[in-house]
């Protein structure tokens, strides 16, 4: 399959403001390990096989465990993750699987527990990026791997 249509040309402002936004949120205070894994996560939930190719290749590049991503989808059960991490991946399906009802206090204070205001409003903002991105990849058919060497994530390796 092709991609559809390149979203980038179509609406070159507006791409670009977006993009603006992902690297704003890129710059906030939280590890960049983090936000690779909470990229990851979003992706999957979402079935973004682009975005999901280039999550794991930028986490490999930045020094993530192999393994680490592999149990992403099963972080529930991994003995892997830290507490903060096990609150992002929370708070990114909360946030991913919209479905009419409320967050729950509960899931909040939980977030809360791990992140400063300040942090669960980046990450907050984190999710919202990623969500946007796995749309726009899906919708216009993104092909993984096409754009590896523009983003320079043919080093990762993982062809």
């Amino acid at each position: 399959m092709s991609q559809r249509l390149n979203y980038f040309q179509a609406a070159p402002a507006v791409a670009k403001a977006y993009q603006a936004f992902s690297q704003a949120v890129k710059a906030s205070s939280l590890e960049a390990s983090l936000l690779h894994l909470v990229d990851l996560r979003a992706s999957q939930i979402n079935g973004c096989a682009f975005c999901v190719d280039m999550h794991v290749k930028e986490a490999r590049l930045h020094g993530e465990r192999e393994l680490r991503l592999h149990h992403v989808t099963v972080w529930r059960e991994s003995p892997l993750f830290s507490e903060r991490e096990r609150a992002a991946f929370e708070w990114t399906e909360l946030l991913t699987r919209l479905d009419g009802k409320p967050v729950p206090d509960a899931a909040y204070q939980a977030a809360r527990a791990q992140f400063s205001e300040t942090e669960l409003a980046e990450l907050t903002f984190a999710i919202m990026a990623i969500n946007g991105w796995n749309r726009a990849s899906i919708g216009f058919a993104s092909v993984p791997g096409a754009l590896d060497s523009v983003y320079g994530l043919d080093k990762a390796g993982l062809n």
